[in-house]
């Protein structure tokens, strides 16, 4: 059987996004599946480009025409679809519902394809926060039911069993134990404690938090000091000013450091020097109450306990987690110290405890859904 899984942007190294999707499809062909991927990438000479696993599908040229081009016509996927025999299509969500991509999707059941779309964050209205990205919510919120239409069931890590009036499959993300190390330090905590958080940052982690919380720490000039690595990329001008201005306000230039965006041996390295890792604490900002994040499953991969605030019922109860109150206060610092002190499970024993929510067992519930069995009768 074949099939296709469509991004409608490029892949970076360093994203944790782009390693996903590569944990996915590597996944889906160990199930048995032929599989390609089809994304979208800016080429260094500025041409738009559709590629598949890494060759040319079409050169949409340069300039806006190109751009509008990558926005409305979809003619060479359905083209290639078409001349390859595809029979399922597996479509990651852009938010990018409108009459172009409806009449795309339309367009692949009139050829009998079957279509997936997996929605990484559900619901994801909240997200979004510049007027441009609230118009761009605004066009997906007035078509999306019209394009799910078309749909035939919808991938979430949510619990939800209905999204857009179709049915879902329910995973967790998962995890690629061949490319994520085992921490190999444990440090001694007697002294000074570090801690790390990795993610594109956007207001939703609430960094800001452990900031704040930091400020308030120190404020009483501890002797016991604690170190906050911050490792990505920050997204915006809110996250700008969330993450930098408690940093100036309580003076804690020596004990938060920004990193930007690591990723290889520059990463690990980072990660052996930590002693416990920072979820998100503040999914509450964008409406999310209940969400299976990539980052608790690669935090738990690499051998670290870890705080966050949503419900994630794969960690909820596992004695290597703290975890924070949904709200806005500063967070404990004094209880978090505690919480790391009086921590015995080893490294290997936390990446042991998730060695069932690899990408493999993951996607498997994907490949034994109904729809393959019915995919591979076409």
């Amino acid at each position: 059987m074949k099939a296709l899984f469509l991004v409608f942007y490029g892949f970076q190294e360093y994203n944790g996004i782009s390693k996903k999707i590569k944990y996915q499809v590597n996944a889906l062909k160990k199930c048995g599946l032929d599989i390609r991927t089809c994304y979208y990438e800016v080429a260094p000479d500025g041409s738009r480009q559709w590629l598949i696993d890494n060759k040319t599908l079409t050169n949409l040229g340069k300039g806006i025409i190109a751009k509008l081009k990558k926005r409305i016509s979809f003619h060479p996927i359905i083209r290639y679809v078409e001349e390859e025999n595809i029979s399922l299509i597996y479509i990651r969500s852009y938010h990018n519902a409108n009459p172009f991509t409806i009449h795309f999707v339309k367009e692949l059941k009139k050829r009998n394809v079957k279509i997936l779309l997996e929605i990484p964050t559900y619901p994801y209205d909240q997200e979004y926060f510049s007027v441009k990205e609230k118009i761009q919510l605004y066009t997906d919120k007035l078509f999306r039911h019209t394009f799910c239409k078309y749909i035939d069931a919808i991938v979430t890590f949510s619990n939800d069993t209905e999204i857009f009036g179709r049915r879902t499959i329910r995973i967790s993300n998962g995890i690629d134990f061949s490319n994520i190390p085992l921490r190999t330090t444990v440090h001694d905590l007697k002294k000074e404690l570090h801690l790390i958080g990795v993610a594109e940052i956007h207001f939703w982690h609430g960094f800001d938090r452990l900031i704040k919380g930091l400020g308030e720490y120190y404020s009483n000039h501890p002797e016991y000091k604690v170190y906050f690595h911050l490792v990505g990329n920050i997204t915006g001008e809110r996250e700008n000013q969330e993450i930098r201005t408690p940093i100036r306000k309580y003076g804690l230039k020596p004990y938060v450091i920004l990193y930007g965006a690591q990723h290889g041996e520059a990463l690990n390295a980072l990660f052996e020097q930590a002693d416990f890792a920072i979820g998100s604490l503040a999914r509450h900002r964008s409406g999310i109450y209940n969400i299976k994040t990539l980052k608790n499953r690669e935090y738990a991969a690499r051998g670290f306990s870890f705080i966050y605030s949503e419900t994630d019922e794969d960690f909820d109860q596992m004695p290597y987690v703290l975890k924070a109150v949904a709200d806005e206060s500063p967070i404990n610092i004094p209880q978090l110290i505690s919480f790391c002190r009086s921590q015995s499970v080893s490294p290997q024993a936390i990446r042991d405890s998730i060695r069932h929510l690899s990408w493999e067992e993951q996607m498997k519930k994907v490949y034994e859904d109904r729809i393959f069995r019915t995919s591979q009768n076409i």
